[in-house]
């Protein structure tokens, strides 16, 4: 008598289960989404004021997370790793800028080289000076980590690269903290150029020196609108690079089908290290940006930051550009109402929450495809 293969009658019962497994979470997703935005126009209704002022600080928040999310995006999606380092070089680039513009003032040197030049030049200039500086500080840094970490692990399980992405995480963070490097301390930063507030009030009004805006006036700043612009400007860039350039060719490729592009003379090493080198400049500039909005930096700074952008990658769908970005935003927006409707602690609770009902609902995310099975 032919012996009965066992597992064949369970696997319709699974499939149902896990179907309707599915459509509990999806219902649950949906409720909960439904609640949110009740609660959400309700305040929008309470005070209109508070709910844009809140929306103002979510959005800097969330081109911040943008900037650290895409590397993350982009490095998973050619060598499949969660570079958990990657928070700690948002860090490395806050402190770059830091020693720049505190100890070598190199944000002044254009006025030192060209005195006749207009203080308004010599701001732009000093202050790209400092954050191209950062930027190309970070790209050395995880190219370096790449080479020196990461590549020797290529083809090693999945689990041993994730383990040195977090050691490295950690090397980063506790070096950085002795008193001969960064020290542990919280360090006031010097901003490269000043801060200039408007409020909307009966119209866009500038808020001069020693005079409060009025009582229910939203406010802004050139802070906001810069990392708005520049997070804006680097998302397109890159979706220009990744999609009209042939290095971008050769990052598709290589993210398609290693072997295939090796086979086609494409340097995959190469492409590797020039995507480590873009995603940590998008994170250097990011910390740069960070340091000067949030004015007070030490070696942990990119840990909260750079667990966050992680979930809104996720949240996006891992490996999508554009999801990443959308995810960042969400995940700037999530964060800024928790703290200005519920509490200020619980926000980094609403953020791992998101998480946890991404992975359980959609693990994909918004942006992501599902697998194919191959048979």
């Amino acid at each position: 008598m032919q012996k009965a293969n066992s597992s064949q009658p369970f696997m319709p019962a699974t499939r149902k289960s896990g179907a309707r497994l599915a459509w509990i979470g999806r219902g649950f997703l949906l409720a909960l989404a439904l609640l949110v935005l009740i609660v959400l126009i309700r305040s929008f209704f309470d005070n209109p004021q508070l709910f844009a002022q809140i929306a103002i600080s979510g959005l800097q928040l969330g081109f911040v997370y943008a900037l650290i999310a895409l590397g993350y995006t982009m490095v998973y999606g050619i060598v499949k790793l969660i570079n958990f380092a990657h928070g700690d070089v948002f860090m490395a680039g806050a402190f770059v800028s830091f020693f720049a513009v505190s100890h070598f003032q190199l944000h002044r040197w254009p006025a030192a080289v060209f005195p006749g030049l207009p203080p308004i030049l010599v701001t732009i200039i000093g202050s790209l000076t400092v954050i191209l500086l950062s930027m190309v500080v970070c790209a050395l840094m995880a190219v370096t980590i790449e080479r020196v970490a990461y590549k020797p692990l290529r083809n090693a399980p999945r689990i041993a690269a994730l383990i040195t992405a977090i050691g490295v995480s950690f090397f980063l963070e506790y070096f950085g903290a002795l008193n001969f490097v960064f020290s542990p301390r919280f360090i006031p930063y010097q901003r490269p150029f000043g801060v200039v507030t408007w409020y909307i009030y009966d119209g866009i009004h500038l808020v001069t020196e020693g005079h409060a805006p009025p009582q229910g006036a939203i406010t802004f700043s050139n802070i906001a609108i810069i990392i708005m612009v520049v997070s804006i400007l680097m998302q397109l860039s890159l979706q220009f690079l990744v999609r009209r350039t042939r290095i971008g060719k050769a990052m598709r490729a290589t993210a398609f089908d290693k072997q295939a592009a090796q086979l086609m003379g494409i340097n995959v090493d190469r492409i590797i290290s020039v995507t480590f080198a873009i995603g940590a400049a998008f994170a250097g500039l990011g910390g740069v940006l960070y340091a000067i909005a949030y004015p007070s930096i030490n070696t942990l700074l990119g840990v909260l930051p750079g667990l966050k952008a992680f979930v809104a990658a996720v949240l996006g769908g891992i490996g999508s550009i554009p999801g990443a970005f959308i995810g960042a935003l969400i995940m700037g927006q999530a964060e800024s109402l928790t703290a200005g409707y519920i509490s200020t602690p619980m926000r980094d609770a609403i953020a791992f929450t998101i998480l946890i009902i991404v992975l359980l609902v959609r693990p994909t995310g918004i942006f992501g495809e599902p697998e194919k099975e191959k048979v």
